[in-house]
């Protein structure tokens, strides 16, 4: 029983292999293109791209670091500088759909300012997908966050 039911199933496989690939749709959307543009651009990388692709805009925001003494202080630095280059690029801090963030010598206080901070700049309802990543270091030993993010707008 199992043979001649595998078989069937072989040849039912081969058959649907076999039929004529379908033909392009009418109906079907035609590729776009997009513009990239390149936002305050120095030391080998851009602050931001942004693309731009029908009514769509997407911009992506390289990660922001801030300065001061402690973590508190440096995520509200690091969110104010993305802040500014969202709105120099036609988005606010609304239109992030992604967001990922690094803190140094991550622990449950980390934890607790960051969330603080996030929902007291940011809200608590209608927030982007998030990642947060406890790392050892960032590129400069005063730097204890690096946030990037993502963000689209409908253009009118």
């Amino acid at each position: 029983m199992k043979q001649v039911f595998l078989s069937g199933l072989m040849a039912l496989c081969f058959c649907a292999c076999q039929e004529e690939p379908a033909k392009p749709s009418q109906n079907l959307p035609v590729p776009q293109t997009f513009e990239k543009s390149y936002v305050d651009t120095h030391n080998g990388y851009s602050e931001a791209v942004v693309i731009t692709s029908g009514n769509l805009k997407t911009i992506y925001v390289s990660g922001q670091i801030g300065e001061g003494a402690d973590l508190d202080v440096q995520m509200r630095d690091a969110l104010s500088k993305m802040e500014r280059l969202l709105k120099g690029s036609g988005a606010d801090m609304k239109d992030v759909i992604k967001m990922n963030t690094y803190i140094v010598d991550y622990g449950p206080q980390s934890l607790d300012v960051f969330r603080s901070v996030r929902k007291e700049l940011l809200g608590d309802s209608d927030m982007p997908a998030s990642t947060l990543v406890g790392v050892e270091a960032l590129a400069l030993p005063e730097w204890l966050i690096e946030i990037e993010a993502v963000a689209v707008v409908q253009i009118q």
